[in-house]
């Protein structure tokens, strides 16, 4: 397990973290101080407890709306994925469709080349198809 040493607050903490993660501790740790001196620039000296708390509740919070955020968003692609499927479906019974008039088409020409074959067959001319 790797060690970083990251300020917050003025103040200096050693943090365990897994192997590589260093520099993400310490990036997470320079936004935290970083909120911590904009709460303290838009309230003043509050008290380093209170400062560090609010901190806390700001990222709460914007974890709460991100997740909240992701909740919609994965309904979302649940709703596309159904519609997707729905309209597959109705691709695929369009094309059946597409495929029986198509033969149906094709019959019909066929019997009304057989029966003009018949009738030219019945008297003088060339034979069709």
């Amino acid at each position: 397990m790797a060690q970083v040493n990251v300020t917050i607050n003025g103040r200096q903490y050693r943090m365990g973290c897994e192997d590589g993660q260093e520099e993400h501790v310490m990036t997470l740790a320079q936004e935290i101080d970083d909120r911590i001196e904009q709460l303290r620039g838009a309230h003043g000296e509050i008290g380093d407890q209170r400062l560090t708390v609010m901190a806390a509740l700001t990222v709460a919070d914007e974890l709460a709306e991100s997740a909240q955020r992701i909740r919609r968003l994965e309904e979302e692609i649940a709703g596309l994925q159904d519609a997707r499927v729905i309209s597959a479906d109705r691709a695929q019974q369009a094309q059946a469709a597409i495929v029986t008039a198509l033969n149906t088409a094709a019959e019909r020409i066929e019997e009304i080349t057989r029966q003009i074959n018949q009738s030219v067959n019945n008297g003088p001319g060339v034979a069709l198809g």
